[in-house]
């Protein structure tokens, strides 16, 4: 399905060396340098730069690695879907999950869901979230993976061309690092936050972060806004390091060992739910309609 060289090749550049990867990989160093050299070779590409202080990837190992784990992920959950459907399982669900995205949510409502879906399977497709990852993935949902659960809004779906299934409001809320002066506190308030560095996803990413955004530009000069493009684990990482304050949601409290995460008084809140493709398959619309029927039993 995919040239197994690729693997090879991830192996090497997340462990830095040939020799770590050959440890990995139960093989020798020749081995893995002879298949890095045969990938580089076909692809007419140098992925490593190889210096006697070690190696490190090029700009284009750099792109290679951000799209190899999505390539081989999409070849196996090709396979898994020729078989499901030689199997005649038109009822698998494939639930896209990454520390940003996790599946908690239909973990908690998989009790309430078997009363009005008892014969739909559950098939979790891990991914890597990366600004490459989302646009691909959340701009083609029902074609590999069906559903992700996460924070959204209309701009946001609008961006990722997708549709989003609301279950609950998500109270807008702070991480900081577990050393942080604000850790010692249960709950925040605006003031709180007079003189630190506030961490928010870039203007045009939601509608419901950039009325924060706007508020505190107006009324609150004393909290510094840090502009950051992408929620993925570097931006938590960030947030730790540089003793920064995040903009999180309590569902990532798991996300960064850490970070804490703190509820704030401002009243911000932002929709938490499933996403899904505008024209979702029979078996995912009858799912999305029983994940209704459980979180809001007396609307429907």
């Amino acid at each position: 399905m995919y040239n197994p060289q690729l693997e090879t090749f991830l192996c090497v550049a997340e462990s830095g060396s040939f020799n770590k990867a050959a440890e990995k990989l139960f093989i020798s160093p020749p081995a893995v340098i002879k298949q890095i050299n045969l990938l580089e070779e076909n692809l007419g590409l140098q992925l490593f730069l190889r210096t006697h202080r070690g190696i490190q990837l090029t700009e284009a190992g750099k792109s290679l690695y951000q799209d190899a784990k999505y390539v081989i992920q999409y070849c196996k959950d090709s396979v898994t879907r020729a078989r499901n459907a030689m199997r005649k399982t038109d009822d698998v669900i494939r639930i896209g999950t990454s520390p940003m995205t996790p599946a908690q949510v239909l973990v908690e409502l998989w009790p309430k869901l078997q009363n009005y879906c008892p014969g739909t399977k559950f098939h979790l497709v891990p991914f890597d979230n990366t600004p490459e990852n989302a646009r691909e993935i959340l701009g083609n949902l029902g074609q590999n993976i069906d559903v992700v659960a996460g924070i959204f809004d209309e701009t946001m779906l609008n961006l990722r061309q997708c549709e989003g299934l609301e279950i609950s409001r998500e109270p807008i809320c702070c991480a900081v690092s577990v050393h942080h002066r604000l850790a010692q506190k249960d709950f925040l308030t605006i003031q709180d936050l007079y003189g630190e560095k506030l961490m928010l996803i870039q203007r045009g990413w939601s509608h419901s972060v950039d009325l924060l955004r706007d508020n505190l530009w107006k009324n609150y000069p004393q909290i510094e806004i840090v502009d950051f493009n992408f929620y993925d684990v570097n931006a938590f990482n960030q947030c730790e390091n540089n003793n920064c304050v995040l903009m999180a949601v309590p569902k990532w409290q798991y996300v960064h060992p850490l970070l804490k995460i703190l509820p704030v008084d401002w009243g911000y809140t932002i929709p938490y739910g499933l996403l899904h493709s505008p024209a979702p398959s029979p078996v995912v619309k009858q799912f999305l309609y029983a994940v209704e029927k459980a979180v809001r039993p007396d609307e429907i």
